[in-house]
């Protein structure tokens, strides 16, 4: 193998230290040549010598200028070596340096994934019953960070959500109101856990009937009232992720159904769907005194949230609320003959009907079905194909019937 770049350089800084001994040595061997040559000449002067003793002499002067020749070869070997680069191998490195920056690397491109979920996470969402008394509104907290939230008529012709968070960590949510039984149809089609705080008789009884994971919200371990707040009390309890957490206990926390709706990570083309609608406007109304309502913004491409007018603010953060996705369709729902007499309503909700998808100015026609309580509702298109909405989250506008919607 040949010699590497560290050892030749040691070699050579060796040399370069015996150097002077060399130079010595050599010019001592020139002197005795000298001598030697001055010896012959003085002898050819004086006297004949036999031709065997100068036959002998010229022999040994060969050796002699033969072994000059030996010693003197390092001495021209290091001054060769003088003459060389120096840096050789730092060239060769360099050159595969600049070779490998010209070989230019492919680059990894990751694949897109979607921002509203996580679609391989299999953990189970929190479904919390929102307080949307005209008093707890201004006061509602965290429901941007919601995924899908539901509206529909209660008693008093006023509304109430239900948010679903799935793998967020949001710090106050509210304020937190009790349950009505047919919002446990929409927690069971998540395969959520169900969070309260009180209920109807209704859904008192459903909820061993029907199997609900539930969290009622209390004032210590999962959830606070915030005394801070001028309103009435039942106004004032809030919960967060954290919170809900330690109430979970031994509850099962791994989905057993799929996510209820099928997201595009690539923006919809909805102006190439047949029927489609302008809607850069929606105002759904779902009383004499309570109407949703929505604006477009074409730069962010999400709708504006407003409440009887009024923009639909965070308590936390004083941003409008916007919504990437509109789900509405109408459903009859019916008072009940509850011994309480409060007014409060039934829902006919199994079974199937028409309404619109509504994103990014736009809004198309759709069918809706739900064959059971606890089953999935089912969104698809007039042709029947399965409804895949935006990238975004999600507002479920369940209206009354007999109640105008607006698109325009």
């Amino acid at each position: 193998m040949g010699e590497n770049g560290e050892n030749k350089k040691r070699r050579i800084k060796n040399e370069e230290v015996d150097l002077p001994k060399k130079k010595e040595k050599m010019i001592r061997i020139e002197k005795e040549i000298e001598k030697e040559l001055e010896d012959r000449i003085q002898a050819d002067l004086v006297e004949e010598k036999p031709k065997k003793k100068k036959k002998l002499s010229i022999k040994r002067l060969i050796i002699l200028i033969l072994i000059v020749l030996i010693i003197l070869s390092p001495i021209i070997v290091l001054g060769v070596a003088h003459f060389m680069p120096k840096n050789e191998p730092k060239t060769e490195l360099k050159d595969k340096k600049e070779k490998k920056k010209e070989e230019k690397e492919p680059e990894i491109v990751e694949e897109p994934k979607l921002k509203i979920v996580d679609e391989d996470s299999t953990s189970r969402p929190f479904a919390i019953m929102i307080n949307n008394h005209k008093e707890a509104r201004p006061l509602q907290s965290g429901l941007q960070d919601a995924y899908i939230i539901y509206e529909i008529i209660v008693e008093g012709g006023i509304t109430r959500y239900m948010a679903l968070f799935l793998d967020q960590n949001t710090e106050r949510i509210g304020s937190v109101r009790s349950a009505r039984h047919y919002f446990l149809d929409y927690a069971l089609e998540n395969d959520a856990i169900y969070v309260h705080h009180g209920n109807s008789p209704q859904a008192l009884a459903d909820f061993g009937r029907l199997g609900i994971d539930r969290i009622e919200v209390s004032e210590s371990k999962t959830g606070w009232r915030d005394r801070n707040l001028n309103v009435a009390w039942e106004h004032k309890l809030f919960t967060s992720i954290e919170k809900l957490n330690k109430g979970l206990g031994s509850k099962r926390t791994t989905r057993n159904k799929d996510l209820l709706l099928k997201y595009s990570i690539e923006p919809l083309n909805l102006a190439a769907i047949p029927n489609n609608e302008v809607a850069n406007k929606v105002s759904i109304n779902y009383s004499n005194a309570f109407t949703t309502s929505y604006e477009y913004d074409p730069v962010e491409k999400v709708y504006k949230r407003f409440v009887n007018g009024v923009e639909h603010k965070d308590y936390v953060t004083k941003k409008q609320y916007t919504f990437k996705n509109i789900i509405t369709y109408k459903v009859r729902n019916y008072s009940l003959n509850d011994p309480e007499n409060k007014g409060r309503q039934g829902l006919e909700n199994v079974g199937s009907g028409s309404g619109y998808y509504i994103s990014e100015g736009y809004a198309i026609p759709i069918h809706w079905s739900k064959a059971s309580r606890g089953s999935q509702t089912k969104y698809t298109l007039e042709d029947g194909t399965d409804l895949v909405v935006n990238d975004g989250n999600t507002f479920i506008q369940i209206q009354p019937t007999g109640r105008n919607l607006g698109i325009s």
